[in-house]
């Protein structure tokens, strides 16, 4: 079985990524994951998204900008909060998605510019994840 699979909705591309992909913020792993979605859309730089479940949320602050109506949906953002820093609206995810992002729903996304996002081997000490 190939580790991508991809679905293009609209003006989307949606990879499923089917290798370990860690998110961390600083030094903490604030989600690691085996299932992790990748949306691609022109012009904007690719997001990686996390099943909620599989996302650390005692790091996660609810943000001011919360409930957000997007172009993509309703949106929650959240600051994360590790090491005595914090990324503000550094994460997000889309409680009520557009049609064309619906694979998105129940994920949490992260902003790449501050975050570190590793994609191939787990973590030293991470668990496989079963579905």
């Amino acid at each position: 079985m190939s580790d991508t699979r991809t679905i293009h909705t609209g003006k989307y591309a949606i990879d499923h990524i089917h290798k370990p992909v860690t998110v961390y913020f600083h030094n903490d792993i604030v989600a690691s994951t085996d299932h992790a979605l990748l949306v691609r859309e022109e012009g904007t730089e690719p997001i990686y998204y996390i099943p909620r479940h599989r996302v650390y949320m005692a790091f996660f602050v609810d943000s001011d900008r919360g409930g957000v109506p997007e172009e993509k949906g309703q949106a929650q953002f959240w600051t994360i909060s590790a090491m005595n820093r914090a990324g503000q609206d550094a994460a997000w995810a889309y409680t009520d998605p557009v049609d064309e992002l619906s694979a998105v729903r129940d994920h949490i996304a992260f902003d790449p510019t501050q975050v570190r996002i590793e994609v191939g081997g787990p973590p030293a000490g991470a668990v496989k994840e079963t579905l």
